[in-house]
């Protein structure tokens, strides 16, 4: 049986704790709660780590991952003693300075998108160091450090970021908004959640489902730290912050 979880980092990326209820802890120990503020791993991000505290005991949660189909979100404990039972009431607490960091990076991404004009096929964020892979046929397409400036450039514009809904038609009217060739967005529930970066997504407009910062000056100093070629086609472009931020 598939449960239903309310996606509040969907709406607030921000909140960093929520009153919640678990309504079932399936047959390998996860538990998914009626509503949760823990992002679960997908498009390359992943799942919030934190804890569940229950009756002023602190469960910690080692990963989120999403259960049966797409609406339910399953906190994997990193102990399987003495886990609560469905009914009880708990309070969920994110690792905030982890999810910060992987916001950040997530929209920086997005900004190396809007640089380097070919299609995505892979990517993953992490909290010190994500990538993209690119299918580029010319070895020197992407200069290093003017990729770095550039990308800074776009972090101290201070463009404000928010998101938006289409509906699965109007997406299939715009095919180049997709820029990922290895993961599609999400379709089927009549709606796509739209990222815009810039006034009406004048810096870069595509779909995705994962969590962000409010601006481009939120993300702090980058750094393009590797351009690796990874067979015919394809180049790896690997993205820090700047030490110390």
């Amino acid at each position: 049986m598939a449960f239903e979880t309310e996606p509040l980092f969907r709406d607030d990326p921000y909140q960093r704790d929520c009153e919640a209820e678990i309504v079932a802890v399936n047959d390998r120990g996860g538990i998914i709660l009626n509503r949760t503020i823990f992002y679960a791993t997908s498009g390359g991000q992943p799942g919030d780590v934190g804890r569940l505290v229950v009756d002023h005991n602190a469960l910690p949660i080692a990963t989120t991952v999403y259960g049966e189909g797409k609406a339910e979100i399953v906190h994997v404990p990193a102990e399987q003693e003495r886990l609560p039972g469905a009914g009880a009431a708990v309070r969920a607490e994110i690792d905030w300075g982890r999810r910060h960091k992987h916001m950040r990076m997530h929209t920086a991404l997005h900004l190396m998108c809007s640089l380097i004009p070919y299609p995505v096929t892979g990517g993953s964020i992490g909290a010190e160091e994500s990538r993209l892979d690119f299918d580029i046929a010319e070895a020197g397409a992407i200069d290093k450090d003017d990729l770095t400036e550039r990308l800074n450039a776009l972090v101290t514009a201070d463009h404000a970021i928010a998101t938006r809904w289409i509906s699965d038609e109007e997406l299939a009217d715009n095919p180049d908004l997709v820029r990922t060739m290895s993961v599609k967005p999400p379709t089927g529930s009549g709606r796509v959640r739209l990222v815009a970066i810039g006034a009406d997504g004048a810096v870069d407009l595509q779909p995705c489902g994962g969590t962000h910062v409010r601006s481009t000056a939120e993300i702090g100093r980058l750094m393009v730290t590797k351009i690796e070629k990874k067979g015919r086609q394809n180049r790896r472009v690997r993205l820090a912050l700047a030490e110390g931020q």
